[in-house]
Formats: C-alpha cells, sequence, structure tokens
C-alpha cells in the first residue's frame, strides 16, 4: 500500500520536477495546554499528542513529495502551559518560521493574528471552532481547518430536514462552548426552517453511571414531544448517557446519538481508511477530529509549496485562498478554502460510535459555487470584513 501510495505522488508531482528548486519549508506548531475539564467518564481519555500527531503525519506526507523536489519539510513543536505566554512563544517561534499552526483558543488565536510580527505570516487556526473568528473577529492572517459550530451545527439540521424532523428539543451543558455550539444549532435550526420548541440546561450533579436511568427521564420528560432531541456538550461530559434514556422514545444528535464530526475512526470511504491506518501505525491510536485539522494545515502548506514552488508566507496564503486550491482530504470531493473568511470547506460526516450515516452537504442542498458552503458561513452571510 505504501508503496502504491508512494506511486502516486512521483506521478503526481513528475511534470513540476523540471521546474523545481531546494526550499527549505520550516513549519511551528504551537500548542497551549488546557486544564482538563472534570466529566463524569473516564473511558475516553485526552491523548497527549491530540493535533500534534496530525500535524506530524502531515509532515511524513509532505516529505514525501517533497523529496523529490528539494523541499525540505520541518516541523517544530512548541508547547506553551496552561499559564504561560503564547504571544510571546509565538513571537519566538515567528524569527524562524512564518508558517504557523494554532492550537489555542479562540482568544488568544486572535491576539496571536495581531502581533506585529504576524501580519506578514500565515497562520492556521486548527483548533478554535468559535463563530466570531470567522465573522467580525476574523483576521486576514488567520485560516481556519478546524469547521466552525456553524458548519457542524447545519450538517445536523439538514439531516434533520431531510428526514422532516421538524419539532425540536435540546438539552446544553453549562461550559461555554456548551453554550456556542447550542447557539449555532438554533441558528441554524432558524436557517433551515426548523425550531427548537423546548430547551434546557444540564444541572443534574448525580453520578450517572449509577443513576442515569432514573434522571435522564425525569429530565427530559419537562421538554414535551418533539420529533429530535439535540445535545450541546462540547466537554461529552454527560452526553453519552441521553440516548435510550430518554422520556419518549426519540432520536438524539449533536454531542450524542448522530454526531457531526471533522474525522472519525468509522470514516472509511474515498481513501480514508489509507490515511486512519498510516495515523494508527505512527501513533498506535485512532486518528480524532483535532488531528485531522492539524493534518489538513500542515497538507495545506505542504500542497501549495508543490505547486508555486515558493514557501513565501504571503504567496502561499494568495494561492490557498485562490480557485486553483485543491486539497485531497479523503473526504469524497476535494477540499478549499473560502476567499471571504479563510474557512477550509469540507464535508461534515454524520456518524454513530459504529458507522457513518451520512455525509453532508446532503443530496438536494444546492450552491451556485460549491454545496460545500451550504454548511456555515456563507459569503452573503459573513460579517468578516478582514478579507475584502
Amino acid at each position: 500500500m505504501l508503496r502504491r501510495f508512494c506511486t502516486t505522488l512521483f506521478l503526481a508531482v513528475q511534470p513540476l520536477l523540471a521546474h523545481s528548486a531546494p526550499i527549505d519549508v520550516p513549519v511551528t506548531y504551537v500548542r497551549q495546554k488546557q486544564a482538563p475539564l472534570a466529566t463524569l467518564s473516564n473511558l475516553d481519555p485526552r491523548p497527549d499528542d491530540l493535533g500534534t500527531a496530525g500535524a506530524q503525519l502531515a509532515l511524513l506526507d509532505n516529505l514525501t513529495t517533497g523529496k523529490f523536489l528539494g523541499h525540505n519539510y520541518k516541523l517544530n513543536l512548541v508547547e506553551v502551559p496552561e499559564d504561560g505566554d503564547a504571544l510571546a512563544a509565538v513571537t519566538t517561534a515567528l524569527m524562524t518560521s512564518q508558517l504557523v499552526v494554532l492550537d489555542m483558543p479562540a482568544a488568544t488565536a486572535r491576539a496571536v493574528a495581531d502581533l506585529p510580527a504576524a501580519q506578514t505570516a500565515l497562520l492556521f487556526n486548527a483548533s478554535a471552532p468559535d463563530a466570531d473568528l470567522r465573522n467580525a473577529d476574523c483576521r486576514a492572517n488567520l485560516l481556519h481547518t478546524i469547521p466552525s459550530d456553524a458548519m457542524r451545527a447545519d450538517a445536523v439540521m439538514q439531516f434533520a430536514r431531510s428526514k422532516r424532523w421538524e419539532d425540536l428539543a435540546m438539552v446544553m451543558g453549562p461550559r461555554p462552548a456548551d453554550q456556542r455550539f447550542a447557539a449555532a444549532l438554533e441558528n441554524s435550526a432558524a436557517k433551515f426552517g426548523l425550531k427548537i420548541d423546548t430547551k434546557l440546561t444540564w444541572d443534574i450533579d448525580a453520578d450517572m453511571r449509577r443513576n442515569a436511568a432514573q434522571e435522564v427521564p425525569l429530565l427530559t420528560q419537562s421538554l414535551g414531544d418533539y420529533d429530535l432531541l439535540l445535545v450541546a456538550d462540547e466537554a461529552d461530559d454527560f452526553a453519552r448517557y441521553i440516548p435510550f434514556n430518554t422520556w419518549h422514545p426519540r432520536p438524539v444528535a449533536g454531542s450524542a446519538g448522530l454526531m457531526p464530526k471533522t474525522w472519525s475512526p468509522v470514516v472509511e470511504q474515498w481513501g480514508a481508511a489509507q490515511l486512519q491506518g498510516r495515523f494508527l501505525d505512527e501513533h498506535a491510536r485512532d486518528m480524532q477530529s483535532r488531528d485531522y485539522a492539524a493534518w489538513a494545515a500542515v497538507r495545506s502548506i505542504g500542497e501549495a509549496v508543490t505547486r508555486t514552488g515558493s514557501a513565501d508566507a504571503q504567496t502561499l496564503r494568495d494561492f490557498i485562498l485562490s480557485d486553483a486550491f485543491e486539497l485531497a482530504g479523503f473526504k469524497g470531493r476535494p477540499l478549499s478554502y473560502r476567499s471571504w473568511n479563510g474557512q477550509l470547506r469540507q464535508p461534515i460526516p454524520l456518524v454513530t460510535p459504529r458507522a457513518v450515516v451520512t455525509q453532508a452537504p446532503l443530496p438536494g442542498y444546492l450552491h451556485q459555487h460549491s454545496e460545500m458552503d451550504t454548511l456555515g458561513f456563507d459569503q452573503p452571510e459573513t460579517t468578516c470584513e478582514a478579507f475584502q
């Protein structure tokens, strides 16, 4: 399989060999550690190399192509402590590399993009799904490979609309990330002509490992009747206890049941099984959404360097935002970036723990430019002005 992969890459880059020249391409991945959240279950611990593992796999992919072209890729991993100075770390990194992948909260990523030293750099947000970073608080030097909350919410609502599940209810967590995803679901419901009639905030502090069958029915009884129950629990705290425990026998979607994911181990089509296998071989675990976002960021750099023959950040940015850029992302169609807010267009798999149910955009959701622009903020909807 590896030999076939290398052969395919060689054939793809062969036309470029005559124009190739040695280039050094240093990339820095800056991750700010986050305090672990206390959750009801510890069955799914967060890997220590979450995100960085995806960047490292992309580095290997870039090197496979680069060795034919004389392009020398290097990846520098920088980890900032929870109480560390991320701005200082990025400022130092920019002295040696103008290509930086950010794994940090939205506010910090925005502050990084505003650094004087970052104005000529190319930055990738690989972890923050916040809507504001794609709208009023967007930055021209900051692109996004992690899907926005709005993209994932729209995937759920396209599916709900296709099933004619028009009456919705929602349970949301108390954390800010839960509230942001809940707001995205509510906005998306209105966008697709659906309505969230009732909603409530999770406030049960019992041991759900023992009491889910008693507590959840009582909680969801107050929601009345509905077609689909939405759950907004970004920390994966309580959502796992809701399916099959609701008062009414209804489907669940969002953070449990049918889940909109950037990436999932159950994605197998379009060559995804090969990507999954290579990741497993390298890191002895399954690839997760943040790994995929980091992989896409580093691979975007590699694809742009291959096509332009340059490692200049502004040259790469211009090409990446152009119609000529395409990234083979193992999702069934080429990925590209939105020129109005820097978001990577990509399909969103809707999955259960054991299978892909479908992938958004669903059939029938048409768009004059790309069906993938039916997910998230389309150009007429955006309030981002930095890219104009």
